[in-house]
């Protein structure tokens, strides 16, 4: 795993739209490093390598080596564009990092214990599928585990009752509370209408039928 959070680039001077095609059909991802108050840097990475890793979730929110012409440089990614229809990476943003500065990212939410909370009757209803954080780059945490066991029917989670790992806060409870977003619901079953009608017009015919 460790391995896949390391990526060797090139600095390219190479720019423009023309260039960034020809990467591309080279296999290759034309990308740019930027951020700590130093010049903006335009990279090349191997496609292949950067495909496999950015299929693990940690990828997205993990601290990553850049070996930019071989001088290590430690960073996030930031922005990640796609090919609309085609398995296809077209462009990368990184943002180098200080490991004393705090930084923000979004980390993933794993949900648990919801078989648990569905036998109560409802179904869980997730609002969010990540969360925005800040915390120090070595604090950063794979994922943001949310336990869901507690809820009743009708009941909401929101994030000021999320319990986030040592040292990472959220960004969105930081701007105060009517910020405090709705995380997961257990909400009631629904009836279906159709059934509700059927029932009724068999009741209705019995009725007719009896008369």
């Amino acid at each position: 795993m460790t391995d896949l959070f390391t990526l060797d680039a090139e600095v390219r001077t190479d720019l423009g739209k023309g260039a960034s095609r020809r990467l591309r059909h080279a296999e290759k991802i034309p990308a740019i490093l930027y951020g700590e108050g130093q010049e903006p840097v335009s990279l090349t990475l191997a496609h292949n390598k950067v495909f496999r890793a950015q299929q693990e979730e940690a990828f997205y929110s993990h601290v990553l080596t850049l070996n930019v012409d071989g001088k290590p440089v430690e960073c996030l990614i930031k922005d990640m564009q796609r090919h609309p229809f085609k398995q296809v990476i077209m462009h990368m943003d990184f943002m180098r990092i200080d490991a004393t500065h705090a930084v923000h990212v979004n980390a993933p939410v794993h949900f648990i214990n919801e078989e648990e909370a569905e036998k109560k009757g409802g179904k869980i209803s997730h609002s969010v599928n990540e969360i925005a954080i800040s915390c120090l780059p070595a604090d950063i945490p794979e994922f943001i585990e949310v336990d869901v066991s507690g809820l009743e029917v009708g009941q909401t989670l929101h994030l000021s009752d999320v319990t986030f790992p040592k040292g990472v806060t959220s960004d969105e409870l930081a701007k105060g509370e009517s910020h405090d977003q709705a995380v997961a619901s257990l909400n009631a079953p629904k009836v279906a209408k159709d059934e509700d009608e059927d029932g009724e017009d068999a009741a209705a015919e019995e009725t007719a039928t009896e008369e």
